[in-house]
C-alpha cells in the first residue's frame, strides 16, 4: 500500500518507515504541514499518518483542508496530545482513527489494516454508475453533473470530455488519447478542440471554486486532480 507519512521528528520517521517498509508498504514522507498537504492533494494514497505537532500548518489543519477539498483518504491521526479534548478535536476535523505516542508498531499495523479496509468496503458501496471527485459528481445513469449540490448544464460533447476525465482521474492524458475517445479517431488532429472544450468545462466546473479539479500539464495534456487554492 502506498502511505503518507507527515511527521517532522526524525526517529520517529525512521521508527515508521523502516517497520512500514518491512511489511512491503510504500513510504512518502512529509516533514511539514504544507508539503503534506500539497503531497496528498496531488497524488493517491491509500493512507495518510498524520502528526498533530507540525511546523509550516499543523496537523489539524491539514486534516480540515484534506476534508474541504474532498479527498476520502483515511487520516490516522498519531501525536503526544493525548486528551479527550484533543482526541474529539482530531476526528471533528476528519480524522479517521487516533492514536497517542508513544506506541507499539504492531498497534500501528493493526489500524492501518483496519482503516485501510474500511476504505475498500465503502468504495465498494459507491454507486458504480456514478463518478465523483471533491463534491463533483456525474451521474451515467440520468446524464447529469453537479457540484456543491448544484446542477451543471453540459452539452452532450462536455459531457463526454469530463465522463472521459473522471474515469481517468489523476493521470495525465494526450490531446490524442481524448480526441480517439471523446471525439472520433478521424477527427481533425490539426484542430484545438480539445482546449476549447477543456476550456469550457473549466468555466462550469472550476470557476466558481477554491477546489480545483482541471489542469493543464504543460506539454502533455490535462489531467484531473483535487487542488486546494488558500484564498490568502
Amino acid at each position: 500500500m502506498k502511505l503518507l507519512l507527515i511527521e517532522d521528528e526524525p526517529s520517529v520517521i525512521s521508527l515508521i518507515q523502516r517497520s512500514l517498509s518491512a511489511s512491503g508498504h510504500e513510504i512518502t514522507v512529509a516533514m511539514d504541514g504544507q508539503s503534506g498537504l500539497q503531497m496528498a492533494e496531488q497524488h493517491d494514497f491509500n493512507l495518510i499518518i498524520l502528526d498533530l505537532m507540525i511546523p509550516v500548518v499543523n496537523g489539524m489543519e491539514v486534516c480540515r483542508r484534506i476534508r474541504q477539498a474532498g479527498l476520502s483518504t483515511p487520516i490516522l491521526m498519531v501525536t503526544a496530545l493525548g486528551t479527550t479534548e484533543n482526541i474529539v478535536s482530531g476526528l471533528d476535523a476528519g480524522a479517521d482513527d487516533y492514536m497517542t505516542k508513544p506506541f507499539k508498531l504492531a498497534e500501528l499495523e493493526a489500524r492501518i489494516r483496519t482503516l485501510t479496509r474500511r476504505g475498500k468496503e465503502t468504495e465498494k458501496e459507491k454507486n458504480t454508475n456514478s463518478l465523483t471527485m471533491a463534491d463533483l459528481i456525474l451521474d451515467k445513469d440520468t446524464k447529469t453533473v453537479t457540484r456543491d449540490s448544484q446542477p451543471i448544464e453540459l452539452t452532450a460533447t462536455e459531457f463526454r470530455l469530463l465522463e472521459f476525465l473522471l474515469s481517468n482521474q489523476n493521470r495525465v492524458l494526450n490531446r490524442m488519447e481524448i480526441l480517439e475517445n471523446v471525439w472520433d479517431i478521424n477527427f481533425n488532429l490539426g484542430t484545438n478542440v480539445v482546449d476549447v472544450y477543456v476550456n469550457y468545462l473549466r468555466k462550469k466546473i472550476d470557476k466558481k471554486h477554491k477546489v480545483k479539479l482541471i489542469h493543464t500539464v504543460f506539454g502533455m495534456g490535462y489531467v484531473m486532480r483535487q487542488t486546494y487554492e488558500d484564498p490568502n
